[in-house]
Order: C-alpha cells, then structure tokens, then sequence
C-alpha cells in the first residue's frame, strides 16, 4: 500500500476545483488530490478514462501503452492527434492529456505493461487496466489485492463494455443521507406522529465500511451463481477470443473472427452445461472495434468509481458493471463474492 502524504490544496486548486468541492466536499477532494494512478491502455475507454480522471483532479496519472497507433484506434480515441499515425499510444495522448489539467502530473510510459515487474505497481494508490489479457488482469488484481491498491479493470468490445472492481478486503467511504427529525414531545396524535421523519432540506453524513464485500477477479470468474446475465458470459468468450489470438476481433477479419466467436461460445456455454441459444449468433455483429459512444458511457462509469474509491465519498459498485449499447441500458452485478 503506497504511504499517503499529507495533501494540501492550494487557493488556485481550490478555484479549480470549487464545483467538485461542493459536490463531495473538501475531504474527498484531498484524498483525490493525494492519489497516484495506473492507467494501463490507451484506446477509445482509456482516454475517457484518462480524462474523468485528470479533470478530477488526481495527483499524478500513469498512462501505459506499448503499441502504436492504427487507423481503427483512431476512431474512437479523441487524445490521439490526427497527424500522429505509427507513434506510441500513450506518447501521442500525452500532450492534451496534460492540457485538461496543469495541475495534474501526467506522464507517458510506452514499456509492455507484462514486462513491469511487482514493485512498479506498488507505487500507486489504483491501478486500472484496459486491453490486457485475462491472465494479466488475474495477475495484476492479485498483487493489488495483496498490497491494498485498488484494482479496476474494463473493456469496449463494439456495442459492448464491462467494468470491475477490486477494492480490497476492506472499503470505508462516506455517504449523504437524509436527516432523520424526531417529532416534537407536544405532539401525540398516535403512533405515527411519534416515528421520526426524513426532512428534505436536511441531510446528514453517514461513514460505512465494506468487509470482505470484493472478491478477486480470477474468483469472479469462476464462480457463477444462479442468476447470472448474459453478459458475463459474452465477456468469458471475448478474454478468450483475446487469449487465443492475441487481439480482439478486427473489422477486416470479420468473416474467420465471427466464425472463431461462434465456436468459443459453444465451448464456453457448453462447459458451463449451457444452450448456446443464451448467446445468439448475431451477437457476432456487434463486438467488433470500439464504439465512441460506448467508450463514453463505460469511461464515465469506471472514472467514477475511480474516483469514488479513491475519495472515499459514496458507495461503489460491487463488482461489475455490464453495458449493453444496443438496448441503451447498463447493470451493476456483484459476482463470484460468497
């Protein structure tokens, strides 16, 4: 667990960051400000991620990305400039990244993330990896896990996109609720008028802690429970189709791809004791590239929580969240926590 410095925020951080300081207050904002972050991936969801974070207001952000840029990456990832094809990911968003916010240090790495070793992650407060392999992810969540740094992980796979969340053994936060007013002596029109009441114009702060209420990702991947959505089980054969080939799905490879998707599926659902008829075969036609819209709702959604668990201020998701593009609609699911 990284030793945390006392923060100070500044009469300039203070201007910059009023609205946010209304919002969770000055405390949260602190521990914000105190937080260094890993962010491993620099496609469409990492630069959404990127900049809820920085805008925030973090202490320093860690953007990882060994590979170069492609005309598909491009699509979706707004950090990129037009004119820099065949550069590093992470080097090529750095300067807008830096320009959202000054006063969040931000810095570039282009090194393999598998190539780090365990003492390069044990310099963060969270640690949030996009495009990794299943077993990295496994990997990584285990180390975090062990050291209490806060691991997320999330993905876009076309109209598609999930978010999880490791936040440790133990998580205390803080959250707003409405003030309970016990009714006055002088009244004694029966029972009712005795129960205390929630007044609208007052409310109250009420800490919580969260014991054992995570679990890992390896577990929640394993462990499936009775009423399991469908997504978690599109999520299965894409980290497989990823570990298998290497790469996600590609547009110019859609016939051999969607052929490979249809056979991991079978596989997958009939290992489980399941019809494939739980993931039709025109789900195929929507996981392929990353969709910017989607990157903008799942990024929103995993900045959040982000900043959620760093700043200690309200509860956060338990353990993942699905987004399904297609119907427009997103579930938070808590899996694999006994």
């Amino acid at each position: 667990m990284v030793e945390k410095e006392e923060s100070v925020i500044s009469e300039e951080e203070a201007a910059q960051y009023d609205r946010q300081i209304r919002l969770w207050g000055l405390d949260a904002q602190k521990r914000l400000r105190g937080s260094r972050v890993l962010l491993v991936g620099m496609k469409g969801l990492g630069a959404e991620v990127a900049k809820n974070l920085i805008l925030a207001g973090v202490k320093a952000l860690t953007m990882l990305d060994h590979e170069q840029i492609t005309e598909e990456v491009t699509r979706s990832q707004f950090l990129i400039p037009v004119d820099s094809s065949e550069k590093n990911r992470a080097h090529a968003s750095l300067e807008r990244a830096q320009y959202l916010n000054p006063m969040v240090e931000v810095k570039a790495d282009n090194e393999n993330v598998e190539n780090k070793s365990d003492d390069f992650f044990l310099q963060f407060d969270a640690v949030c990896l996009t495009c990794c392999s299943r077993d990295l992810m496994i990997k990584i969540d285990q180390l975090c896990h062990k050291h209490q740094i806060k691991f997320f992980a999330g993905d876009v796979f076309g109209y598609h996109g999930f978010t999880f969340a490791d936040l440790g053994v133990e998580h205390e936060f803080v959250e707003e609720k409405p003030k309970m007013v016990k009714p006055s002596q002088e009244i004694s029109d029966g029972p009712e008028a005795k129960k205390p009441k929630i007044d609208p114009n007052e409310t109250m702060m009420v800490k919580k802690v969260l014991i054992s209420s995570f679990c890992q990702l390896k577990d929640a991947l394993e462990n499936l429970l009775k009423r399991t959505p469908n997504d978690y089980f599109l999520l299965q054969v894409l980290l497989k189709f990823r570990t298998d080939k290497g790469r996600d799905p590609l547009p110019e490879c859609f016939p051999e791809d969607s052929e490979l998707l249809l056979q991991i599926r079978n596989d997958v659902l009939d290992s489980q004791g399941l019809s494939s008829d739980l993931l039709p075969d025109d789900f195929v036609s929507w996981c392929f590239s990353e969709m910017a819209p989607v990157c903008a709702v799942v990024g929103g959604v995993l900045g959040q929580e982000i900043v959620k668990a760093l700043s200690q201020r309200d509860a956060p998701h338990r353990n993942f969240f699905f987004f399904d593009g297609i119907k427009g609609s997103g579930v938070v699911d808590c899996l694999g926590v006994k």
